[in-house]
Formats: C-alpha cells, sequence, structure tokens
C-alpha cells in the first residue's frame, strides 16, 4: 500500500481563550486521541500526546510559550505518544511503570496489536478495516518500521485528591478505574469542566481490554453520573455535557448490570 505524504499531521481549534483541542486526522479514528492544551497563568497542560507518529512539540510551539506539564489519563500507546518530548510529565501511580517502560508494539499497524485487542475492539463496536491505522506519512523517507512508543520517565505520581495548578486554574485528579488501571479526571470545580480521558467519552467504551475491570468501570460510571459538570472534554470523539454524560453513565451501567 502507498501511503500520502500530510500537509501537516495536526489539526486544532479553539474552545475558548484558554483550552485548544488538537488531534490527528491521519490516524484511524478507533485509536484518534483528542489532545488538550490548556494555558493557565504560571503554567500550561497538555492533556494527553496522541500516537507520537509526529511531534507534537514541534506542532504546537506557538503555544507553548510558558512551562508545560504533559499529563497521561491513562498509559495506553495512542494517549502517550508524545509525552518523552516534555520535561515535565505526570500519570498515576498505577501506570507509571507502563509510561517509563511501554510495551514494544506498533499501534500503526493493525497486525501488531497484542492479544485479542482488535477482537476487543471490535466487541465495542468499531469498525476496523485494513492493516494500517494511519492514512498518511508524516513526511518524505518515513517507514512505518521507524515509528516507535518511546519511553516517557513520569515527573510527578498522581492520586486520588490531588491538585494540578496553574497558577490561576486548579484540577482535581479523580481516579476513575476501569477502562485501565490508573485511568484519571481532570475536574475543575470552578467551570465544571473535567477532562475524562477514556473512563468516558460519547463512542464505544472499552472494558475488556488487558488490565480492564468491569467492576472498577461500574463504580466509576456511577461516580461520574453524579458529578455536576458543565462540559465533559472526552479521549475521544466530540466533547459534551452533563445530560449526555448521564445518558452515557446510565447507558453502561444498565448494559453492565
Amino acid at each position: 500500500m502507498s501511503f500520502r505524504i500530510a500537509d501537516r499531521w495536526f489539526e486544532r481549534r479553539a474552545i475558548d481563550d484558554d483550552v485548544t483541542h488538537l488531534w490527528e486526522p491521519h490516524v484511524a479514528a478507533f485509536i484518534r486521541c483528542n489532545i488538550w492544551h490548556v494555558r493557565g497563568r504560571d503554567r500550561d497542560l497538555m492533556v494527553d500526546t496522541g500516537l507520537g507518529v509526529a511531534s507534537l512539540k514541534a506542532a504546537a510551539w506557538d503555544l507553548l510559550d510558558k512551562p508545560v506539564m504533559a499529563i497521561a489519563t491513562h498509559s495506553h500507546a495512542d494517549h502517550v505518544g508524545g509525552h518523552h518530548e516534555f520535561d515535565e510529565v505526570l500519570v498515576h501511580c498505577l501506570e507509571a511503570g507502563e509510561l517509563a517502560e511501554p510495551a514494544g508494539f506498533s499501534l500503526v499497524m493493525a497486525e501488531a496489536f497484542p492479544g485479542d485487542s482488535l477482537e476487543s475492539l471490535r466487541r465495542a463496536g468499531y469498525r476496523i478495516d485494513g492493516a494500517y491505522c494511519i492514512t498518511a506519512l508524516p513526511g518524505p523517507g518515513y517507514a512505518l518500521s521507524d515509528y516507535e512508543l518511546r519511553a516517557a520517565k513520569p515527573t510527578r505520581l498522581l492520586e486520588e485528591g490531588d491538585v494540578v495548578d496553574l497558577g490561576d486554574r486548579r484540577f482535581e485528579v479523580l481516579h476513575l478505574p476501569g477502562h485501565s488501571p490508573g485511568s484519571i479526571g481532570l475536574w475543575e470545580a470552578a467551570t465544571g469542566i473535567l477532562f475524562s480521558g477514556d473512563a468516558v467519552y460519547d463512542g464505544p467504551l472499552l472494558d475488556e481490554l488487558e488490565g480492564s475491570s468491569i467492576p472498577d468501570y461500574v463504580a466509576t460510571m456511577r461516580r461520574l453520573r453524579e458529578l455536576p459538570v458543565r462540559v465533559v472534554h472526552g479521549g475521544h470523539d466530540p466533547s459534551f455535557g452533563r445530560e449526555r454524560l448521564v445518558a452515557l453513565a446510565e447507558a453502561y451501567l444498565e448494559r453492565r448490570a
């Protein structure tokens, strides 16, 4: 299969003056992660970093005018590919090891997925066609064999109730296991904003991957159902409000009752 060369690897849009959504349009939808840049007075956040096929830091250079903390909502490869580019790396303590020593498989080729991961995705409702998970190359001379998930050394380990302080914005860490053991959300009570990672998003939720736990996911959904959110910025798919969050939580709880 021949691939075209992408004009640019990342797209972006401003959600408001302080939040920018970035994404990789040439990555297959089922592993295309949402990347969120949050501007603060003293420092910024980069919530997840995508697949790591191309440099996020280079693409977002104009946003990075102060110290940046790269937070992993969890350590799955589609969310942490660019963390190695940042000096400050934050992750839940249960997934620090996986971030520092990632599994050696390639997410750009479907056949390289470990175990029954593809079947788990299909059972959840994702359509997976073809052998490749990207539809273009980031530049001339790039070979699929060049891709590897690079290790990122955590500089701060997070737990339930920790606070990530940007100077004028404070995000509380919510431990939201189920999708993975150390999945977290970042909750800003003052604005009602939740960055939820893969704990909840408006698409097929995955609870049968290696490391997933349906009982933990049930508890997480019960918790999220009660959270007074205004907007949820998830790890995949479009953002949504509280009414949709409640509907997603209740649908999951009914499915797993």
